[in-house]
This record gives C-alpha cells, structure tokens and sequence, in this order.
C-alpha cells in the first residue's frame, strides 16, 4: 500500500516511541543536466534512539530503494519497504539504520525542483519541502516535532554552486570522475526535516556579511550570500537586498534578544517557486519573481521586503521554536507574518506597512473566515493532507491580525519579553499553544486562557456597525454598536471582546474642503451591543468611523451618513490608513451583497485616480476588476466594464509619466481587456508602436498581458504569439506565452489546453497554472462542455497527482465564472446544483479536496447572490 499521508495519531505514536539524533545525508546529482535521467542517488544515515523492541517506520517517496541496513543488518527489501514507508522492526535503544535509494526529480516545486532555463539551456535545482517533501529527497522521520542534526554531501558538476543550511566545510572533485565534485557542508544545529535545504546549479552569487557585538563582549560574524539564475543577474539588485538583510538582523537580534543562532545566511531566488518563500535555517528560498527583470512598483518592493522579514523572523518563530504538530502552525506564520510589517515598519524607510496589511492582508483573512471551511487559528490538522491546506489567510493573517490585539492588550514590552522567554525556554525545541501562553502570562501578568478561547480557537469574524440616534439639533442622542459574529462552521454566535476606536471626521472649512479626524475615543466593545456613551449629545460628525487606525479585527458596515459621506468625499480623507480603511468598507458591502457591485466600481473611477498609496490603488483596482466580472449582473457588465476602461485608459494617459500611477492602470487595462473587446485598438498600437504614451515603458510583463488581452479576444494569432516568444524567451516570457496560447477563443485550442493540464504530466506547475489561466478565459458558454468532466476527474486527479499539483487542477478549473439567468435563485443555478451532488456523492472523499470544492462553491454562490443584488 502506497501510503503518502501521515496522520497525527501516527505522528504522535512515532515521536513517543523514537529520539532522533542526527542525519547524514548523502546526494548524487552529477546527472540532473540531462533531462533523459529522472532521478539521482539519495543515501541517508540516521542515529536515533527508540523504545527497545518497538517498531517503527521512516518516510521516502523514491523512485526504488536500493537498501536497507539496520544496526549494521541488511534487512529485507520485499518486507522492509511499504510503498513510501520502510518498515523498521526489532529497534534496539539505540539505532543506525542506512538507506540507499533513488529519489526523483521533480516539475511540481515539491521535493528537489528541476529546471531548465529556456534562456541558456542551464540546468537549475533547489529543494521544497513544507509541509513534509524531505522525504522525496532523502529517508526520513517526516514530522516536525523529531528534530535532529543534519550533515549533508552533495554530488554535483564542478563549475556548479551548490549549497545548504550549513557552511561549505571541504570540496573535492572526484577522482573517477574529473568533471564533478563532492561538497560537504557542517553539520547543522537540531532542526525539523521539512527545514533542510539545498541548492545546485550555475547560480549566481553575491556575498556580504553582518556582524555585531553581543552582550558578553564577543563579535557574532554572519556570512551573507545572494542567490539567482545566472539569466537573471543584470537584474538582481544584490546592493539593496544585502541592505534590507542587514537591516533586518540588526532589528531581530535587538529585538528577540537572542543572537541569530543558524551561522551563515544566505538567501537563494529560484525558479517555479510554489510560494513566496521559505524560512530554511541559513538557506532561505524564495520565489524569483521577487527579481524584477520588468518595471515594478514601490508597492512590489516593499511587498518583497515584507516577505523577507518575514523569513527572517521565522529564524527564531518556526525555526528555533517549532510546532509540535501542524496544529499550531500558527505559532511560526501568525508571528512571522506580524514581525515582517513590523520589521519593514521599524526597520525600513517604507511607512505604508500597516496601511498595506489592513488594506491586503486583513482583506485576505476576512475572505478565509467566511468560507464554510474556516477554521480557528489554532486549527485541527489531522493529518498532511490537512496541513497542507492550512497556509492560507486565517493562520497567517488573521493570525497575524490578533496577535496585533493581544500586542495592544499586553504591551509591546510585555510582549516582545513574553517571547524572549519563551526562545530562552524551548530553544531547539518543540511546542504548542499552551508554551506560548505560558511565557506571555509570565511577562504580562495577565490570564490570556480567556482570550486564547476567544480568539484563537473560535472561527468567523465580527462585523461591526454604529447605529446613530440624531436630536432635533443634529447632535448625537445615542451611539449603539452592534456586534454580528456568526462561525460559519458551527452557526453559533461568537461575540469577541474588541478594543477599538472610534473615529470622528468632519470637512475642513465645509463641505469642500478635506476630511479630517477632529477627535477619536477608544472604546470596548464585547457583546452583541455596546453604547459609546461618550458621544452622547456631541455633534454628529460627517464620518463616524469605526476600528479607527485599524486595533481589531472585524468588518465595519458604515451607517448610512458614513456611507454617504466616503462615496461623495473618499479622495478628501487625507489620512492613508482611515482612506484604506474606508476602501475596504465599500469592498465588504459589495462582497457581502449589501450594496449593488457597480458601486463600487463607480467609486473606484472616481476617486481611485487620487489615491497616492500605490499598494492600496493596485488592490482597489484587482478588486473593481473582480466586481465587474463576477459580482455585476450580466445584463448590466458590459457597459459598467467598457465604463471602467474607459477610465482606465483617460488615466493611463493623465498619469503621471512613468509613475506607479500609471504602470497600475495600464496592468488593469490590459488584464481586464481580456473580457471586453473595447480598448483593442489602444492595445494594438501599444504593441505595433503607433500609439505611445509618455512615460510608459512597454517591457516584457506588460508586453505579454498587453498580447494576452488581443489573444483572449481572437485578435492575436499563434504566430504572433510564437514571435513574442522568440523575443522573450525566458521562464516568464513561456508563461506569458502558454497563457495567451490558450486564451484564444477557439475550441480547439480550449481542448487541446484541458487535455494538456488535466490528461497529461507534462507541465511544470507554473506552465500548468498559466495553462489553466488561459483556458479559464473564455466568451460566456464556451466552456459549458467542460463542466461535467471537471466532476468526472476529480478524484482521479487527486489520486495521482501530488498534491501541489492536483490542488492547481482542482482550484484552477472549477467552473466559477457564471451568470445568473434571469429568474432564478442564486441557490438554484445548475453549477451550484452539480457542485453539491459531487459533493453528497462523495462523503468519504479526501478532506483536502472537498475543502477545495467546498470553497470554490463558496466563492461562486457569494457571486451569485451579488449578481442578484443588481
């Protein structure tokens, strides 16, 4: 039986029967240029400890196991490997056991990640191993709560870089075999498997370093290394990376008071990249798409910025200390995800950080919560499956959103000691929930159990609305909040306990002039009903805003003065937190089908063009363009979409020359172009040269979602597209290139893209995800056919892809993007219909795909229900 999914109870059982003590893995990778040769040899010592005569069993996801030698005996291969486990038996208290196998490349950015550079040919490779791929690399006990010393060797051609967690210590090139070399690297300090990393190929490198004095007088030296594909360096800027790194160090190790403890780091931006980064101790990978071959935005930069302090972060939270079990993954991505906008807020020269998080992330997690999958932060992670599913909006940012209450609650001086401790405590160790609590309790002095239950292990979110008494004078008689917070799970009303602020704004010098806030009142808010008191008999402001600079987490529904006001005067708000927070209010009304989807986008022409935070423009307007697709009724989208181009296209040419301004309209121009024939001729002579525009530069990224917009109409031709491609033939230029490909309105080339992404292996995943974009961009009705063989493959698919993979197929083509008939009922349209007879037919199917139907059903009835709204 060919067992990948490990359970908790299986996990538990393990870790209380074996110690681990230290790996020494071995890696043979001479052969990964030639693409004919699948696999390479992967040989893996293990010491740990055991309950004498107790069994047990190590994970490998191979391509064959060569041997198995336990304690110095060869065991039986036809017993001792089930599937993807080898079964140990007979355990002694102390253990060695050796396994020689052949592990196997990978195209799905899980395991050891193969790529070819369509630039050079050059041959690229890098592991990813979260939540539990090490063992499609080498044997291993795959949980994080058996840590271990690692020491790896790795094989590899001479002229190439390679690298790991620990610090190159010799290499030697081998004497049968002159064009390759073995590199050994130190043994690391004890950490999880899924943390292991290395990295092979012709890569670029940079080096720098970091030091400082630590309280006992001595110097902490920290070699620093960048990482790219060699087609990339022209554009990797190693100066300003190095910057934020040492920037990032010199806040942390202050900060958690406990120097940086991994020895070198070095960070590595690598191809096909499954997610933005990963926290490997002294190898710390991210995606490349963070390396700007095309024009970006502040907005981009400092998101890269983010993201890199976030995995700097995860140095101590999620590294040092780690989670006992998937249960408590919040314990390194909550923290991690607060500690990155706060690094970037105190430790860089951008200010916006609090801005973008409330504007971006916050909205991320306020998605997640009202799926009917949410989940308390602290979630219940039964198994891999389970927990692969989970880094999503609620265990970071909603995460990320409470400790930001509880930082106000406690202190950021009780809580920045509350963490020191508990580093002190527990490191190169494991923990949970209660660990945590304990040390915060300590340094803070208060009983966080309560808030803890109500915060952390309850799932929804609060939505909170003013409902305002006016007197005959036009002051405020009386100021009631009511607090509406339904877990989407249970049903059950969840009133959380709220610190809040209450915003008062009025117009400077009338109703011309800007809004400012003329005073604000903290407030707390617990209960289904809460009276502010102290607004009593004041004057009514323009604004009431509630959750004023953003302390808590929850939706605020405007009343109807508010509301009135931010759609007349939004652009006046001068402060950028309160406008954001606005922004979102008018996108949650939309979302939720209080107000009619075509609201919004009228407030997004009319006071988007003012909005000076460009990361809050950037989202603004994605969301305008969601609103138009799948929240306008169909009878209406048409001209409110050819409305909103048109405003984009005045704006592309109004903007400032060369400004984020500017190179944000014309993304939103091309990407919702791919619906609406309207702006072609605009597009057309943007790419031909006969229409230019001050300022704006035509590079490869807006190039291809400029081809991809003509193709998606029928107006670009294969031919074309394959010239584009000549022109820019590198890793995104062949995305770019398979998504127009299969965006042409043909149903040939519809099929010719489903048999590719779904009957076929071929595709790496990011060729896969471009492939599933461009075929999910279609004229109405022209993938009807497709509905029911999507539910007819699902669980085949889930059966043989992994599960990055089939996650990309099952997410990417499920049939969302509907209309609503005339006549009917949200509930009744037949997608929806189909989606919950699957769904009863198939009880006992995988819990990590039926939450990802569960979902996208979610998503298209929200769609529904506003379309209804008109």
């Amino acid at each position: 039986m060919w067992v990948s999914n490990l359970t908790r109870d299986e996990a538990a059982a393990r870790s209380a029967l074996v110690t681990t003590h230290r790996y020494d893995v071995s890696l043979d990778i001479r052969q990964a240029a030639d693409p004919a040769v699948d696999g390479y040899t992967s040989r893996t010592f293990i010491a740990f400890s055991a309950s004498p005569g107790s069994e047990t069993f190590l994970d490998f996801i191979h391509g064959g196991v060569h041997s198995v030698f336990l304690n110095g005996k060869e065991l039986d291969l036809a017993t001792a490997v089930d599937g993807h486990r080898i079964r140990l038996g007979g355990l002694a208290a102390d253990n060695e056991v050796i396994v020689t196998g052949t592990a196997l490349y990978s195209r799905s950015g899980e395991g050891m990640h193969r790529f070819f550079d369509p630039a050079d040919g050059k041959c690229y490779l890098y592991t990813q191993y979260e939540p539990a791929d090490a063992r499609r690399v080498f044997a291993d006990f795959e949980q994080p709560d058996l840590k271990a010393e690692f020491t790896f060797h790795v094989t590899a051609p001479s002229d190439w870089q390679v690298a790991s967690n620990g610090a190159e210590t010799g290499r030697a090139p081998l004497a049968t075999d002159p064009a390759a070399s073995t590199w050994d690297f130190a043994p690391t300090k004890r950490m999880s498997t899924y943390i292991t990393s290395v990295l092979a190929g012709p890569y670029f490198r940079a080096e720098d370093h970091w030091s400082t004095v630590l309280d006992d007088g001595t110097r902490l030296e920290v070699p620093l290394g960048l990482y790219c594909r060699a087609s990339l360096a022209p554009s990797f800027d190693t100066e300003e990376l190095f910057a934020l790194t040492k920037a990032g160090l010199d806040f942390f190790n202050g900060l958690f008071d406990y120097p940086y403890p991994w020895g070198k780091y070095d960070q590595a931006f690598v191809p096909e990249y499954n997610l933005g980064a990963m926290e490997n101790p002294g190898l710390v990978t991210f995606t490349e798409k963070y390396v700007f071959t095309s024009r970006a935005t502040d907005a981009q930069y400092e998101a890269r910025a983010n993201t890199l302090m976030h995995e700097m972060a995860h140095m101590w939270f999620g590294d040092l200390v780690t989670m006992r079990w998937w249960d408590d993954l919040w314990l390194k991505e909550s923290f991690a995800d607060f500690m990155g906008t706060l690094g970037v807020d105190r430790a860089t020269d951008w200010t916006s950080a609090w801005v973008n998080f409330a504007n971006k992330r916050k909205a991320w997690a306020y998605l997640q919560d009202q799926l009917p999958t949410t989940h308390p932060i602290v979630a219940d992670i039964p198994d891999l499956e389970a927990a692969k599913q989970n880094f999503d909006g609620i265990t970071y940012a909603k995460g990320a959103s409470v400790l930001k209450q509880l930082v106000a609650y406690v202190g950021f001086d009780a809580f920045i000691d509350g963490s020191r401790r508990y580093f002190r405590d527990h490191a190169f160790g494991n923990t949970s929930l209660h660990d945590l609590l304990t040390a915060l309790e300590a340094a803070s002095g208060r009983e966080l159990a309560g808030w803890s239950r109500q915060w952390l292990q309850t799932s929804g979110i609060s939505t909170l609305t003013a409902e305002i008494a006016e007197g005959p004078d036009g002051s405020m008689d009386s100021v009631l909040l009511h607090q509406e917070s339904v877990d989407p799970v249970t049903g059950r009303q969840e009133h959380r306990p709220h610190r809040i602020k209450l915003g008062l704004y009025d117009f400077d010098g009338g109703a011309g002039g800007t809004l400012l806030r003329t005073d604000s009142i903290e407030l707390d808010v617990d209960g289904p009903l809460t009276v502010a008191a102290s607004l009593a008999g004041r004057p009514r402001p323009a604004l009431l805003l509630v959750n004023d600079e953003d302390l808590s987490y929850a939706k605020v529904r405007l009343d109807p003065v508010s509301e009135a006001t931010v759609r007349e005067a939004l652009d006046r708000i001068t402060d950028p937190m309160a406008r954001a927070l606005c922004w979102t209010a008018l996108w949650d009304s939309a979302r939720d089908a209080v107000t009619p989807a075509a609201l919004y986008v009228a407030a997004v022409e009319r006071f988007a063009p003012a909005e000076t935070g460009v990361g809050v423009l950037l989202n603004v307007l994605g969301n305008a363009a969601t609103a138009v697709q799948r929240y306008v009724p169909a009878v209406l989208r048409e001209p409110v979409r050819q409305g909103f181009l048109a405003a984009a296209a005045v704006q592309l040419r109004s903007s400032v020359p060369g400004s984020d301004q500017q190179l944000a309209w014309a993304r939103t121009l091309a990407g919702l172009s791919r619906h609406d024939s309207s702006q072609l001729a605009l597009i057309r002579g943007l790419l031909s040269g006969a229409e230019a525009i001050e300022g704006l530069t035509l590079d490869a990224d807006l190039r291809w979602s400029l081809w991809q917009a003509l193709a998606a109409n029928g107006d670009a031709s294969q031919a074309e597209l394959d010239t584009e491609l000549a022109r820019d033939n590198t890793a995104s230029g062949r995305e770019g290139h398979a998504l127009a490909s299969a965006a042409r309105p043909d149903p040939e080339v519809k099929a010719a893209a489903w048999k590719a992404a779904v009957e076929s292996n071929e595709l790496s995943n990011e060729i896969l995800s471009a492939t599933i974009a461009g075929f999910m961009t279609a004229p109405a009705g022209m993938l009807d056919p497709y509905i029911e063989p999507y539910f007819e493959c699902l669980e085949e698919v889930w059966g043989e892809r992994s599960i990055e993979i089939a996650g990309r197929i099952v997410r990417g083509l499920f049939p969302g993007a509907q209309d609503l008939p005339a006549g009917t009922e949200a509930a009744d349209h037949p997608v929806l219909l189909r989606t919950d007879t699957w769904l009863a037919e198939n009880p006992d199917a995988p819990r990590a795909l039926r939450r990802i139907i569960l979902e996208q059903r979610d998503h298209l009835l929200r769609s529904l229900r506003a379309q209804a709204r008109g």
